[in-house]
């Protein structure tokens, strides 16, 4: 991989653009996931072997679960220090419903603007809840399949790995200890023919003293039938080798039976020189609000690569049975 990358840094060189560098990082992961009652739509056939569409099975509820990760980021800067960059990724992943292989694919590209602490993307970009410090806390397990934000039902802003994205704009300034982020996505659909404004827009404030970091945001987005919006303050804090968020929001939603406060919390607790325990649990107000718990564990094997794994369950108000979910395998760093 180094040489790869020094060969394409020679290369940019001689074409003249001696600041320019091209960039490779990411990672991979496979193991094997389970989850009870696994289903998916497969292709159907009729007992004389024609073709009848599409239907909904049950598929077998221990895959192979994987995930190829490649960040291609290129970087130029002026002779002022002002520094441009641009971003696609390449990822592939398993079909979750029926453990089959997926193509890999390259997203939409995101573009940034960085001078000192200010810093403006444009494209493909992750909006001010999506880079809010601890909104995602600690997610066990290899596929990070539960979250202190299960409650949370509002469709905000968020960076695309394997679709083109929305094009909107993102912006974040930061001095000393506090940083102000704002994103802005601009939409247009349709009403009987007639265009209405669908955008959204959000805002978010954080502030970090000693090890610990509070962090604020509002967002809102314009629907056809009304108007959503959230609210969601983060905790983070670390104390030798804990470190535990808690999670608070408002989503007011169009869906009665969604809307409410969430609230979660997750922690990681590093027991010995390479061994880290994990836990998150997310709920809501909501009478069909989604919630989550379960545990996990992370070996550190040197190297950027670690065996993990984890054990959860889900469960959606309104729905009679719970899920439960499990993963084992290697993640490994690039």
């Amino acid at each position: 991989m180094k040489n790869v990358l020094y060969a394409t840094t020679a290369l940019i060189a001689t074409a003249g653009v001696a600041s320019a560098e091209i960039n490779f990082s990411g990672f991979a992961r496979f193991g094997l996931g389970y989850e009870e009652d696994r289903t998916s739509d497969v292709q159907n056939f009729t007992a004389g072997g024609a073709s009848a569409g599409t239907t909904t099975v049950d598929t077998d509820e221990t895959i192979l679960v994987s995930r190829f990760r490649l960040n291609i980021d290129v970087n130029a800067e002026t002779d002022g220090g002002v520094e441009f960059s641009g971003r696609v990724r390449l990822q592939a992943d398993e079909d979750s419903g029926t453990g089959e292989a997926n193509e890999a694919g390259l997203n939409g590209a995101r573009f940034s603007v960085i001078y000192g602490g200010l810093r403006v993307d444009a494209g493909n970009v992750a909006g001010a809840f999506d880079n809010l410090p601890n909104y995602f806390g600690v997610e066990p397990g290899l596929e990070e399949f539960i979250g202190q934000y299960s409650g949370v039902d509002y469709s905000f802003l968020e960076y695309s790995s394997t679709g083109s994205g929305s094009n909107a704009v993102f912006f974040q300034y930061a001095v000393g200890d506090f940083a102000f982020g704002a994103s802005y996505d601009q939409q247009t659909v349709a009403l009987g023919g007639v265009a209405q404004d669908a955008d959204r827009w959000d805002v978010s404030v954080s502030y970090t003293f000693d090890n610990i970091t509070a962090a604020l945001a509002y967002g809102e987005s314009d629907l056809v039938f009304g108007t959503e919006s959230l609210t969601v303050f983060t905790l983070g804090a670390e104390f030798g080798d804990f470190f535990g968020t808690l999670f608070l929001a408002d989503d007011d939603v169009l869906n009665a039976d969604r809307d409410g406060t969430a609230y979660g919390v997750s922690a990681s607790y590093k027991i010995g020189s390479a061994t880290t325990l994990t836990f998150a649990y997310g709920d809501g107000t909501g009478a069909d609000d989604l919630e989550q718990y379960g545990i996990g564990v992370v070996y550190d094997l040197g190297g950027g690569t670690s065996l993990r794994g984890g054990i959860g369950q889900s469960e959606r108000g309104l729905a009679s049975d719970s899920t439960l979910q499990a993963d084992f395998g290697v993640l490994f760093n690039f």
